[in-house]
């Protein structure tokens, strides 16, 4: 039994190469003993996550050479993107949609890694093999999710068409992968019901364990579903947290700040029908599980200095800092309860490692205008073009034959290359928190703004609400 799936990569080609060759997925020492300890370059690059060598290499019985489950079809996987971006060149297609990714993936223990990735190369083979060049790899590293990952260049090497994805291109992987099953003696899904597919982003969020806007929701509905005793309950809940909801044959909700619905029952389950979520209500206790109210705590400052002398931080660092404080990273004693935070503010908890970096920088360089962040950033380019210049000089040195025949000598510039390469790494870690400074200090104000807006909206509605339950009090 095998569960395909292909979508769209947009950006850079070699992200995509570099994911779906990435030796980390390709070797597994639980069907073939040790696996090999090398990596790929660059694993911020999606030719690699597939070609990942730990994830598709095993030991050969036969030699100390090490057998990689990767195939090029209509290309050689170590040269991929290049000849993929050199087909791209030729017909002058370079923009849009670079690849597709696409994965095949079979049922615990049914197969092995060879048959596996027989039918992923079969199967690229009859879907694609006649006009695209395709990667594709057999991933080993989980020995219960054997899986192939499929990298589909987009222009035809023959005419220079672009690929175009239907729902009738799912229909017939899905239906060519049943028929390989069949030939190699695997079971096949009966009767299989069409699913909804994951944004790119969002799968590989879940690949890698972390969470996802469309996690928060779920978890704000089973919150709600917990905290209601009526149905009427359960969308007077929702509709305080901020979502909007439209109910006909499936739930569908609006978090605050997004632009489109979801529904429930599509995404996440018969568990979320609206007859379902009837039953999970009245099955539970007939008391609503409400969240604790937290306990005020009186805290004592002593302040050094007075108000005239201070100097007001502001500008980029004063946004930052407010942003963080909305989002309980300040103060540290103060505890912030996150399910109670608004629904964008939850959405960048996710990003909060990448906040703190940003802000950290801001403060460490006194940086507050545009300006200052442009120079700053400048600077830093100059210093990486520095960096490359004297690494490639090095390089250049190592190669001579006055520094190969004497060891000493090639020790301490293999020294000094690596040395280099760390502080270039640094360089360019800081140049990219400049750009992205540059690119969320423009949102921040506009997701401010949004948040103080409908909490502001809610109070009203609480007040009205609190009015309106007295005055019917006063009434009986």
């Amino acid at each position: 039994m095998a569960v395909t799936s292909i979508w769209r990569v947009n950006g850079w080609l070699g992200k995509v190469v570099v994911y779906v060759e990435n030796p980390d997925k390709t070797t597994n020492p639980e069907f073939y003993g040790k696996s090999s300890e090398q990596g790929s370059a660059d694993l911020e690059d999606v030719i690699a996550y597939a070609i990942n060598s730990k994830k598709t290499e095993l030991p050969s019985e036969e030699a100390d050479t090490l057998e990689r489950f990767v195939s090029g079809v209509n290309c050689h996987p170590a040269t991929a993107r290049t000849e993929m971006m050199a087909v791209k060149k030729h017909f002058g297609k370079e923009d849009g949609t670079i690849a597709y990714h696409g994965y095949q993936s079979f049922a615990p223990g049914e197969a092995s890694p060879e048959i596996a990735h027989q039918i992923g190369v079969e199967l690229a083979r009859r879907l694609w093999g006649e006009r695209y060049q395709v990667v594709v790899a057999t991933h080993l590293d989980k020995a219960n999710h054997l899986h192939n990952h499929f990298v589909l260049n987009t222009v035809s090497f023959v005419d220079g068409k672009k690929y175009y994805r239907s729902a009738q291109d799912y229909r017939r992987m899905q239906s060519i992968s049943d028929a390989l099953c069949r030939e190699y003696g695997l079971s096949v899904i009966q009767n299989p019901r069409p699913g909804k597919g994951k944004h790119y982003g969002e799968w590989r969020a879940e690949q890698e364990q972390r969470p996802t806007w469309r996690g928060i929701v779920r978890s704000d509905i089973d919150e709600v579903i917990r905290q209601s005793m009526t149905e009427r309950q359960f969308f007077e809940n929702l509709h305080r947290k901020g979502y909007e909801v439209k109910v006909g044959k499936d739930i569908s909700v609006r978090p605050p700040g997004k632009e489109r619905f979801v529904r429930l029952a599509r995404n996440y389950g018969e568990g979320y029908t609206l007859e379902s979520i009837r039953k999970r209500i009245l099955e539970q206790t007939r008391t609503p599980k409400a969240l604790p109210e937290p306990v005020p705590k009186i805290k004592h400052y002593r302040l050094s200095g007075n108000w005239q002398s201070r100097k007001k931080v502001t500008g980029f660092r004063a946004l930052y800092f407010h942003y963080c404080y909305l989002l309980g990273v300040f103060p540290r004693q103060r505890k912030q309860n996150h399910k109670r935070l608004h629904f964008l503010l939850r959405e960048d908890l996710i990003k909060l490692d990448a906040i703190t970096q940003e802000a950290r920088l801001l403060a460490v360089h006194r940086i507050d205008t545009a300006e200052q962040l442009s120079c700053y950033q400048r600077d830093l380019e100059k210093q990486v073009n520095a960096v490359i210049l004297q690494r490639r000089q090095l390089y250049r040195k190592q190669r001579t034959v006055a520094v190969k025949s004497d060891e000493a000598a090639k020790q301490e510039i293999c020294a000094s290359i690596a040395s280099l390469s760390q502080e270039l790494s640094k360089l360019r870690r800081e140049v990219r928190l400049c750009s992205d400074i540059a690119q969320r200090s423009g949102m921040l104000p506009e997701r401010i703004q949004k948040v103080r807006e409908d909490e502001i909206k809610q109070r009203k509605e609480k007040t009205e609400h609190d009015q309106f339950r007295r005055c019917g009090r006063a009434d009986r």
